[in-house]
């Protein structure tokens, strides 16, 4: 393989094989061509149709990967997120099954709240008959989502979420144990604030489930086990994402999509969309102004879509366009931080990161209001816990940001760069090897090329700068401000998300990244401190705890 260092091409041609493998279409050529058929498909004129293209084409704002690939098009789905309810009767799976089908094959994710299927070996509803439990009918949507894949621009995604109390609760956190099962789903444990009470209090013995006799430390024994094991489940915390229900006379949210930043009622369907932070510092200061300008932008694209939208089924459009829930969010924020001159591990960036989210929530709010003013608030307005007319019934929500951010050239979402130099796998079924923009323009006008070099292969082999020795090579101020991921540690990790989600309506797709040396026990303080700091779920991957990943450094020879 050549590496991006000998060819200096590397990320164009991604960013190329990204737009050709999903995003062009028959008589389209380039990223111009794109934004010039999405913006005329969700413009009602010209004004709208100017700016929305002018947004994309400068890469301050991207809509998620439906809306690139399907806004202009026959197929005109554009939500990425949806929920698709389960009940338990076996129509009704299957009823749910083939909606989610009809979802994946346009591009969306699916999330599905499996507790309400009847546990394994109970009473089935037909005669004589017994149930074979939720797991069961995951392997078929499991199966399905292999199939649908097969011949779509996308991969389909799902999560699968199971309430703690369920009977079937270990089997379904072991579902995943065994790399490759399940492989089309996230595994999520919906938890609720008296289970992480009791946890917190030591209450580990006190019985939590009658019918299995399971107690309160057997089940967080084993979600901490699987999460050390494979970084499966995930948690989210079922009361703070339901103090955080606008329309709670809908009913309560049991399920997110598959990344877990979208919680959503049965059948609502959401639109995602991400502003590049990068892209507001001007001479090493942010331009608050424009920033805030272009969340009002996004956010009448973002509704625009609603209107326009191509829904899979009837109860997905009824439901969405009752409370109009949108996700505006952001990518870019490590790259920011960099311009800035800002460790992501700073005090200084904890600051930030809450006054972006809190100016980006305030600006999307008052678009909102204003589109009720012109066009009339979200139906069930009248019924929300808002005070005042709104056009959404939700705004922000911050997503993982995979392809658009590659797009964008920016880092993802509001992640730490993972490593500055490595291969990146299965994006559009090719490897990459990449070196980060802003490290190759620190380092490469300032050093020699063997001595840039040498930083390179240190950093693939590695995933880290920290432990270089030679200061002409590598200051300690560079090392401060060159942190990547796995040089940062969980508490930062979860305290960055914390200060985004104090300012975020929906949730927040994030990695909390251990090395692989971690303990178990520093896995059962991080989901506490999580819950403590009000998040809405975390996922956490201890590295090298799966073979296959997207991200990946050098491979050790044998």
């Amino acid at each position: 393989m050549i590496s991006v260092w000998e060819t200096e091409d590397g990320w164009d041609v991604l960013i190329a094989e990204a737009l050709k493998a999903r995003y062009l279409r028959e008589g389209e050529n380039g990223w111009e061509d794109i934004c010039e058929r999405v913006a005329r498909a969700i413009a009602t004129t010209e004004e709208e149709y100017l700016k929305f293209k002018d947004m994309m084409v400068r890469k301050i704002f991207l809509p998620s990967s439906p809306t690139l690939m399907n806004a202009g098009t026959d197929l005109g789905q554009l939500s990425a997120c949806f929920v698709v309810p389960v009940e338990d009767s076996v129509e009704e799976i299957f009823d749910a099954l083939k909606t989610a089908a009809l979802i994946q094959k346009t591009g969306g994710g699916t999330g599905f709240d499996f507790s309400k299927v009847r546990p394994k070996g109970s009473q089935a509803l037909c005669v004589d008959g017994v149930a074979s439990g939720p797991l069961s009918f995951m392997k078929l949507f499991n199966e399905a989502t292999e199939v649908i894949k097969q011949f779509g621009r996308r991969r389909g995604a799902n999560i699968g979420i199971l309430d703690v109390s369920h009977n079937d609760l270990i089997p379904f956190i072991r579902a995943k144990h065994i790399e490759g099962s399940f492989r089309n789903f996230n595994l999520s444990v919906m938890v609720p604030d008296t289970f992480i009470k009791l946890v917190e209090a030591g209450s580990t013995g006190e019985v939590w489930n009658p019918m299995t006799g399971a107690t309160v430390g057997e089940i967080f024994s084993e979600i901490v086990g699987g999460i050390w094991k494979n970084g499966e489940p995930g948690i989210l915390f079922y009361d703070r994402i339901n103090r955080d229900n606008f329309t709670p006379g809908l009913g309560d949210i049991t399920a997110t999509n598959p990344c877990g930043e979208e919680p959503l009622l049965p059948f609502e369907s959401c639109n995602l969309g991400s502003i590049n932070l990068s892209l507001f510092v001007e001479d090493g200061k942010i331009n608050w102004d424009s920033l805030r300008d272009t969340a009002g932008k996004a956010v009448h694209f973002l509704d625009n879509e609603i209107d326009i939208n191509v829904y899979p089924v009837p109860e997905i459009e009824e439901a969405t366009k009752k409370t109009r829930k949108i996700g505006l969010g952001v990518m870019g924020f490590h790259d920011m931080l960099l311009k800035l001159g800002l460790p992501y591990d700073s005090t200084e960036a904890l600051e930030l990161a809450e006054k972006l989210m809190e100016q980006i929530n305030w600006a999307a709010v008052r678009e909102s209001r204003k589109l009720a003013a012109e066009k009339g608030p979200f139906p069930e307005y009248e019924n929300s816990t808002w005070e005042l007319p709104m056009r959404n019934a939700a705004l922000t929500a911050i997503a993982p940001t995979g392809t658009i951010s590659i797009l964008a050239g920016c880092s993802a979402g509001i992640e730490p760069v993972f490593s500055w130099v490595y291969r990146r796998a299965r994006t559009v079924g090719k490897e990459f090897m990449l070196v980060h923009p802003l490290f190759e323009a620190h380092f490469k006008p300032r050093l020699s090329e063997p001595d840039y070099n040498g930083l390179l292969d240190h950093v693939y082999t590695h995933g880290t700068l920290q432990d270089m020795k030679d200061p002409e090579i590598v200051s300690e101020n560079e090392k401060k401000l060159f942190r990547s991921a796995l040089d940062i540690g969980w508490k930062t990790h979860i305290n960055i998300q914390a200060a985004f989600q104090r300012h975020c309506h929906a949730g927040i797709s994030k990695t909390i990244n251990m090395p692989a040396d971690v303990g178990k026990e520093d896995i059962e303080q991080a989901l506490i401190y999580a819950w403590k700091q009000g998040l809405k779920g975390l996922t956490i991957y201890r590295t090298g705890s799966r073979q296959h990943v997207v991200l990946n450094l050098k491979k050790p020879k044998n």
